[in-house]
């Protein structure tokens, strides 16, 4: 091939690419977008008797079409190497999620998060593939010491969950450094949006008022939290995996809006939003020990901004009308559980 022939040849489209934890809220977001980049996608799905794919059902058949499940466990390495077979990026989504059951089963924690990323690591180091898009959380920084939090803020685990996500995180990095494995971690805050689990903030108050309640139980109300779409969360996914190796491996990149706001405050806009005058009440079963409780988080993604040119497109009231849009459709809705405590 000449350089001529070079300068007029289209890029290469986009090939395999594989998901661990697709069938997730944030995973199942991100399967759709990388079909929408033109990307087949191998999406691994936890095994379980039921057969079940989790939120890939609800994708739209024209999605699925690019979209091969198969059922697995990033706890089994044989699971793990047959998914990521002849893929060119992998993202790494599988995880525990919930903070309240971390107290409760953390040796869970470390099997999925800790172990589970080891053998994510060693399958894309084995088999070479080009990339590997880990995922962190800001969790790991604990309650903010310096805001707006940037990548080098010092990690402070305030929970078994965190703890565990940062050792997947350290596992990764070592695999860079050891064996000059193609990882990148992003850090999202926190996200929120349609399909997203009960037992996070956003759909506990959306759930509860789209059931019929006007009286709405939280925990403690006083913490800030960086709230992202989670459409950009998907795009940030994209960003860092697409991007040019140098710009982006081996580093770690934060992933939010730059903005706050109190869970007090954030209960109140939802009840604006809803057209509800709510009664909040605090459950002390769901408030955290004393000092595991993150009372602030806010995210500096200039980083990532630099990197490659991702930036947030929805703001929290866009995002918000969505999610409520979305839980007031009794189908969806009718998936949730709505009057117990979800941890």
């Amino acid at each position: 091939m000449t350089a001529s022939d070079s300068a007029t040849t289209p890029p290469a489209a986009p090939g395999l690419v594989a998901v661990t934890g697709a069938e997730g809220f944030i995973g199942s977001h991100l399967t759709e977008a990388l079909v929408a980049r033109g990307h087949r996608v191998r999406a691994m799905a936890q095994y379980n008797s039921f057969s079940s794919y989790g939120w890939l059902e609800t994708l739209a058949p024209d999605v699925l079409d690019q979209v091969e499940i198969v059922l697995g466990d990033v706890r089994d390495p044989g699971s793990v190497q047959r998914l990521t077979q002849g893929a060119e990026a992998v993202y790494h989504l599988a995880a525990l999620i919930a903070i309240p059951y971390s107290y409760q089963a953390p040796h869970s924690y470390v099997d999925t998060n800790v172990t589970g990323t080891l053998n994510v690591l060693e399958a894309v180091r084995q088999q070479e593939i080009p990339r590997l898009v880990h995922t962190s959380t800001s969790e790991t920084y604990g309650t903010a010491q310096t805001v707006p939090i940037t990548e080098d803020h010092p990690i402070n685990t305030q929970s078994p969950y965190a703890a565990s996500k940062a050792g997947g995180d350290r596992l990764a990095d070592s695999y860079h450094a050891s064996f000059g494995t193609p990882v990148v971690t992003l850090r999202p805050f926190n996200t929120f949006g349609p399909r997203q689990s009960m037992r996070a903030v956003i759909p506990t108050v959306i759930g509860q008022v789209a059931a019929g309640a006007r009286t709405v139980t939280l925990g403690d109300l006083r913490p800030t939290r960086d709230f992202l779409y989670v459409g950009d969360t998907a795009q940030a996914f994209v960003a860092v995996g697409t991007a040019p190796a140098a710009d982006v491996v081996g580093r770690t990149f934060n992933a939010g809006t730059g903005e706050e706001i109190s869970i007090g405050e954030l209960t109140r806009l939802i009840g604006k939003l809803m057209e509800t005058d709510l009664d909040v009440r605090e459950d002390p079963a769901r408030i955290r020990p004393a000092d595991s409780e993150v009372m602030r988080l806010v995210a500096d993604a200039s980083r990532l901004r630099a990197a490659t040119g991702w930036a947030p497109r929805d703001d929290l009231e866009t995002g918000l009308e969505r999610a409520i849009a979305f839980f007031r459709d009794p189908a969806n809705l009718a998936r949730y559980k709505t009057g117990i405590y979800n941890i």
